[in-house]
């Protein structure tokens, strides 16, 4: 699964860098419910529109990973859709295949634990007057457990959209609201990819409330704002960077399967340098086990909250999906057999909520900072602007990613 782990993170790390342009201040996504609501768009789609989305979700790394994958996946005439004598292709088996990977990540992500809450929702709303072929929704149903719902967008756009945000809501633990706003859909819309993520994890060793002191946040050199300051010393997975002014600290949930993974500049004002360096292949070798090491650590972690919303449209066309969005040159053929569909709509709405007991995050969640070294004992203080990140450890899955700029 670590072709699919590294697809994700991949794309998370190009939203992040594309949002970063317009954001000032915090950001929180989860890149796997936007890459797993855009997969399910991906089984449906044809030629070139097929081809850049499998680039932009760098879906051909996961395609190219088994014999023979690459060229058997849905982008070619010959896709997972079709049926040789009334059955699914076996093609669709084949370890390369994305869907399938996203089939075994999601079933992993879906086992029921005591440790933690993790519900993770998708589902397709197509306009009732188009007829979905049956082999694309038993597909949708197989490798994202999901399903596809007609909805009245011509005579009853706004009964739909508040049919699909209180669908929203009651998979979020009412934490994710109105994620379509008002007149966002009308007859026009013929097709709307919903996907919620929604976590709620206690930390595995929890702070003392008693230790939770007002103390400053540094919005910059200059500027401060009063947070409750949580405080533990214990041993976590740390590690000094050589390449860059940060540290990384990984604090894990109760159950040890999810962890919430901070970087922290040494700098107050060193978060652009951190993030102006931040790739794939970094990221991915700066958490690697083998770099990080327990240490006793002094951690001081802020209680924050951070609610975010993005319409990704124009995120999207800016990495490369462009044939999806345009009328008359998108190809979703492998959704209802013509070329009539196209993309009107990719919002995605996330919250994250950190205190002493744990984290709370809907489409999202996770924190974490720090500062100084001394021999043998770390002190990480997140008293000025940090990443973080909430991961599925077994898979490597990033599950949410954010920047903390003002808790």
């Amino acid at each position: 699964m670590s072709s699919l782990s590294e697809a994700i993170t991949r794309l998370a790390i190009d939203l992040f860098h594309q949002i970063r342009k317009s954001e000032k201040e915090n950001i929180f996504l989860s890149p796997f419910s936007i890459s797993s609501a855009l997969a399910m768009t991906y089984l449906g789609a044809r030629e070139n529109t097929a081809s850049e989305m499998q680039k932009v979700l760098h879906f051909s790394e996961v395609a190219a990973s088994t014999e023979g994958g690459a060229t058997r996946d849905p982008v070619s005439h010959r896709t997972a859709l079709d049926l040789e004598g009334g059955h699914i292709s076996k093609k669709v088996e084949k370890p390369g295949n994305v869907h399938h990977h996203f089939q075994k990540l999601l079933m992993e992500l879906k086992k029921s634990t005591d440790a933690y809450e993790l519900s993770i929702a998708n589902r397709l709303y197509g306009r009732k007057d188009f007829t979905f072929l049956q082999e694309y929704m038993d597909n949708v149903q197989k490798y994202y457990l999901a399903s596809v719902e007609s909805a009245d967008f011509v005579s009853a756009a706004e009964e739909s959209r508040k049919m699909i945000n209180s669908w929203v809501e009651s998979q979020t633990n009412g934490r994710i609201k109105d994620l379509f706003p008002k007149d966002s859909l009308d007859s026009s819309t013929a097709l709307v990819l919903v996907n919620a993520v929604y976590f709620k994890g206690r930390w595995n060793q929890e702070f003392k409330k008693e230790s939770t002191v007002e103390e400053k946040f540094w919005l910059n050199k200059d500027t401060s704002k009063p947070v409750q300051m949580m405080k533990q010393t214990s041993h976590f997975n740390f590690v000094s960077l050589e390449d860059v002014r940060a540290k990384i600290l990984e604090i894990p949930y109760k159950g040890e399967e999810l962890s919430m993974v901070v970087l922290l500049p040494s700098e107050v004002d060193g978060l652009q340098e951190v993030e102006d360096q931040l790739t794939t292949e970094k990221l991915i070798e700066w958490t690697s086990p083998q770099n990080m090491g327990k240490r006793q650590v002094d951690l001081y972690l802020p209680r924050f909250k951070v609610a975010e919303s993005y319409d990704l449209v124009p995120t999207l066309r800016a990495l490369g999906i462009v044939d999806a969005f345009h009328d008359g040159v998108a190809d979703f053929s492998g959704m209802t057999g013509s070329r009539d569909l196209v993309v009107s709509m990719v919002v995605h709405k996330c919250f994250v909520e950190v205190t002493e007991e744990g984290t709370e995050a809907a489409a999202a969640t996770g924190v974490g900072v720090g500062l100084t070294s001394l021999p043998f004992h770390e002190s990480f203080r997140c008293d000025h602007p940090f990443l973080f990140l909430i991961k599925h450890i077994k898979t490597n899955s990033i599950l949410f990613c954010g920047r903390v700029s003002s808790p």
